[in-house]
């Protein structure tokens, strides 16, 4: 059983995690794509972190933001979006679907997770990407997500979380995985008092 870290007590680690045992393949494969391409990451172990909630307590001990990542389909399941964006802003389709041009988008199922990204719900990353050999997955990134000078995302799994250099990930990583992103701009709602 894997004996992680709850959210009180996390530790920051540069790079890999030096026992790997209980670690799943999609997680090591992670570590060794950014390894090979020479991107330093910081990393921290946790309990399960499937809400947005959990993700600002793991924000504060890496001190960046963790990303909102959604995974999308059209109506036919014949296009595929990966879209990245702030956890603090609302997704609504009627302002994502007309950047991509594709009516009718819907959350991607399990099995559509699994088949092109090797992920499960609550753990939808960018690092998915190395998994998606055919380039099938169309990824879209709010401008928010890049202003600040690292992100964070989980590697395949919710149980630990990454801060990367916002460059690293633009000028390494996604060239590397052979995705070119699109930079939209997604409204920010103001709730009403």
């Amino acid at each position: 059983m894997d004996k992680r870290k709850g959210f009180e007590k996390m530790q920051v680690y540069v790079g890999r995690p030096k026992n790997e045992e209980n670690r799943l393949p999609k997680e090591i494969r992670v570590y060794d794509f950014l390894d090979s391409l020479g991107v330093e990451y910081y990393r921290v172990d946790h309990c399960e972190a499937g809400t947005m909630e959990a993700c600002e307590k793991i924000e504060k001990e890496l001190n960046t933001v963790i990303c909102k990542n959604l995974f999308l389909c059209n109506r036919q399941k014949t296009a595929f979006y990966l879209l990245m964006m702030p956890g603090d802003k609302v997704f609504k389709t009627k302002d994502f679907s007309p950047l991509v041009g594709s009516s009718r988008l819907s959350f991607a199922d399990e099995a559509d997770m699994a088949k092109y990204l090797d992920v499960t719900p609550g753990s939808v990353s960018i690092m998915g990407l190395i998994n998606d050999k055919d380039r099938a997955v169309y990824l879209a990134i709010d401008e928010d997500v890049l202003k600040p000078e690292f992100v964070g995302c989980h590697p395949c799994i919710n149980t630990s979380s990454l801060k990367i250099k916002t460059k690293d990930l633009l000028e390494k990583y996604l060239p590397a995985t052979g995705h070119t992103p699109q930079i939209v701009s997604l409204p920010r709602y103001i709730e009403n008092a």
